[in-house]
């Protein structure tokens, strides 16, 4: 994390800021330093050495942007820039973001905190900023052209409101929105209660991350923006598996998790081995009644879910969005389905005619996790990542939930592969196979199937079969002319 001095040199028009609500001179004359981040690793949480007190969250992958207190107001910068994102080892991104990463920091500030954000525009086009979930007057909205002129190219506009209610929310622009955040321009804000809430539980871990989709062909760099529906990269805050950290807690935690979706369809993401309950979405606290246990819930379009466990069950635990086609990576839509597919003495003659060819999915797809085959540069493998016993196979929005007995109290640090423990896990069984019993008939029902012979015959005639003549329309015959 570094602290750029020299970030108004040569930027022109940005030092005449540009208000979008009522600072004074002062304000305006000395802006905060804005803080940058270039490394993609999960920051330590970020301890409040001013203001409320708090228990700051753990964002995966990213980090807490700093602020300074000023006259009783905590203020923050955040700047919208061209940024490179890591997405996984041995690939890059060109994304939009805030302060050198997409998504960008984690905003933390208490209920009834008064904020001040100065929001400096570096891309190319003009922007703005939404404060999704808040309660704030309609001028800070951010919405371009409804309730603010646009923060153009240069310009620096100042958002100022109090933080109203606690709860987990997220920001984003509302300009250019099919651009902007196809380019990755996102970022988490949690608002912490002042006090004890009789709904907001305490606990020991407190993490948090965004969805995002994103359509990068392999070998480039900068995201197809026109994409609607078909993606092929799918992130937890702009990462890929095996590029996402993995979620360390202690034995006994009560741990928290805190996502929200920016990706345009729904996510349901699942947790092994704990029940947890949602907790809250971006309307507040859940009531305890309306709470029940599951292992998966889904996060639909613009939504956040807060959801709550005790991490009680030892191991390295998959928590993975549950659609199987977003714990791949970048992958052909349209490649054909080959199981079952003999392919023994036709690949050497294919070989011949064409010198590349190989045989792909005969077998299922889990040979291409196996396969040593050239990539274009940038691109990593459709399934990958190598576990204690061999391939994960998986990519996208997939990481592990370790818990563990020997993690101290408010250490992150990945504990390395679980141990398990003897006669704990399952293995090779080498004795006699006991009966399989199999389905021999598909079994009564209550609207039982009456069979009736099928023949190819009119009625009244000797059985003779009848050959089906089908005669295609002419003519308009009432089609709107498309027989013409």
């Amino acid at each position: 994390m570094t602290s750029r001095r020299q970030f108004f040199a040569g930027a022109g028009t940005v030092a005449a800021a540009v208000t979008a609500g009522a600072v004074s001179r002062v304000a305006l004359a000395a802006l905060p330093e804005p803080v940058l981040q270039m490394r993609a690793d999960t920051m330590p949480p970020l301890t409040p050495n001013s203001g409320r007190p708090y228990n700051p969250v753990v964002t995966l992958n990213g980090w807490t942007l700093p602020w300074r207190m000023n006259n009783g107001v905590k203020e923050f910068h955040l700047v919208a820039e061209p940024v490179v994102r890591e997405m996984a080892p041995g690939m890059k991104a060109h994304l939009w973001g805030y302060n050198g990463q997409s998504p960008g920091p984690t905003i933390e500030v208490v209920e009834g905190d008064r904020v001040r954000i100065f929001v400096t525009n570096k891309l190319p086009e003009h922007t703005s900023m939404h404060w999704h979930g808040q309660r704030l007057p309609n001028g800070m909205d951010g919405v371009s052209g409804l309730t603010q002129p646009s923060i153009q190219p240069g310009k620096t506009f100042v958002y100022e409101f109090v933080a109203r209610r606690p709860g987990t929310f997220m920001y984003h622009p509302h300009a250019d929105e099919m651009t902007q955040m196809a380019m990755g321009m996102m970022g988490f804000w949690v608002t912490h209660p002042k006090a004890k809430h009789p709904l907001i539980s305490e606990v020991d871990r407190d993490f948090c991350f965004l969805l995002a989709a994103y359509d990068i062909d392999p070998g480039s760099y900068t995201p197809k923006i026109m994409t609607m529906l078909d993606f092929n990269l799918w992130t937890w805050n702009s990462r890929l598996f095996p590029g996402i950290d993995s979620f360390n807690v202690r034995h006994g935690d009560r741990v928290r998790m805190r996502i929200g979706n920016l990706t345009m369809t729904n996510h349901p993401i699942h947790v092994h081995g704990h029940e947890f309950e949602v907790t809250g979405t971006d309307g507040g606290p859940v009531p305890k009644t309306a709470r029940w246990p599951e292992v998966t819930t889904d996060i639909g379009v613009g939504q956040m879910r807060q959801i709550e466990f005790i991490a009680d069950e030892e191991g390295d635990w998959a928590m993975h969005c549950h659609k199987s086609h977003h714990t791949m990576n970048a992958m052909g839509h349209n490649v054909p389905t080959m199981i079952g597919v003999d392919h023994s003495g036709v690949a050497a003659r294919i070989n011949k005619l064409i010198p590349d060819y190989m045989v792909m999915g005969e077998r299922g797809m889990a040979d291409m996790a196996e396969m040593e085959m050239p990539l274009p540069d940038n691109t990593i493998p459709m399934m990958t990542g190598q576990g204690p016993f061999g391939g994960v196979e998986m990519g996208g929005m997939f990481s592990v939930l370790k818990v563990r007995r020997e993690q101290k109290r408010g250490d992150y640090s990945d504990p390395g592969w679980f141990r398990h423990p003897p006669g704990m896990q399952a293995r090779e069984w080498t004795g006699a196979a006991p009966p399989t019993p199999r389905a021999s008939d598909a079994g009564g029902g209550a609207m039982p199937r009456v069979a009736t012979p099928v023949t190819n015959q009119r009625p009244g005639t000797s059985g003779a079969t009848v050959e089906v003549q089908v005669r295609k329309p002419v003519g308009t015959a009432g089609h709107g002319g498309h027989g013409q």
